[in-house]
């Protein structure tokens, strides 16, 4: 047994604490003897409802970016996409589920990057009624990429974490239930960016660059020429009166808040 595992003495004290409050710093220490991290956060994603965190409670543990993630920054998160696309991947990394130009986002440069992130690795827990937990382990410069030893003993504990999981939601879910805040302001923003501007194509397209799809990207997901990708991008920022990604996502996010107040009305 590999020097990092957790004793079977470790692992029938996370058992026990499975239905417990206390289960997810429980996770957290016993995760911390399979792979080596810098941080880590527990959130449940739910459909028409913003993330809600799970660990840790206390926002004052929250960064500013992480707060802001958590109100409308996740929309644009390659985990929480992959999530929304169904099926994801049960162990996966950041590298091999974001777009191809994800790190020349806005996103990436406004909000992402505060995290200072090397290496994100999610262990994804379906439950029921289309929730899923996410947890979340970050690396930063110091430790570097995952090694695969590391990744190894995530895919072959998975199986026990996801199990001890779903207890954990069984049991305590009613406590994150006071968090929930409806994602209709975001849903709408999303589908109306461009109204009686772009057509729908064009809102398609712009959805995609904003998440950090590359033209070439774009082109193959859509199964449409790269010339057309392009001119259809041309036309988006001749509509918008826009010249880079940075000022489409600005007045995306201006759009949204217009929206957000409009409901809170």
């Amino acid at each position: 047994m590999h020097e990092l595992y957790r004793s079977p003495k470790e692992l029938a004290s996370l058992i026990d604490h499975s239905r417990l409050k206390s289960f997810p710093n429980a996770l957290a220490s016993f995760l911390n003897g399979l792979c080596n991290f810098d941080s880590i956060i527990l959130v449940a994603y739910k459909e028409s409802y913003k993330p809600v965190m799970v660990y840790p409670l206390d926002q004052a543990q929250h960064s500013s970016t992480l707060k802001v993630y958590l109100e409308n920054g996740y929309v644009l998160d390659p985990l929480y996409n992959h999530i929304q696309a169904g099926n994801p991947a049960s162990v996966t990394r950041l590298i091999d589920i974001a777009p191809d130009s994800f790190e020349s986002t806005e996103y990436f440069q406004k909000f992402y990057q505060d995290f200072k992130f090397k290496d994100e690795i999610n262990l994804i827990v379906p439950l029921n009624d289309g929730i899923y937990i996410a947890i979340t382990i970050g690396r930063t410069e110091t430790l570097g990429s995952i090694t695969r030893g590391e990744l190894n003993r995530l895919n072959e504990l998975y199986p026990i974490i996801n199990s001890l999981v779903r207890q954990f939601w069984l049991s305590q879910s009613q406590e994150y239930v006071q968090y929930e805040k409806s994602d209709d302001a975001m849903k709408q923003a999303i589908g109306t960016f461009g109204d009686g501007i772009l057509t729908k194509r064009e809102q398609e397209i712009t959805g995609l660059i904003l998440q950090g799809h590359s033209s070439k990207a774009i082109s193959n997901q859509l199964n449409i020429s790269l010339g057309t990708v392009k001119v259809h991008r041309k036309n988006i920022h001749t509509r918008l009166n826009t010249s880079s990604q940075s000022e489409i996502f600005t007045l995306f996010l201006t759009h949204l808040n217009e929206i957000e107040a409009a409901v809170a009305v």
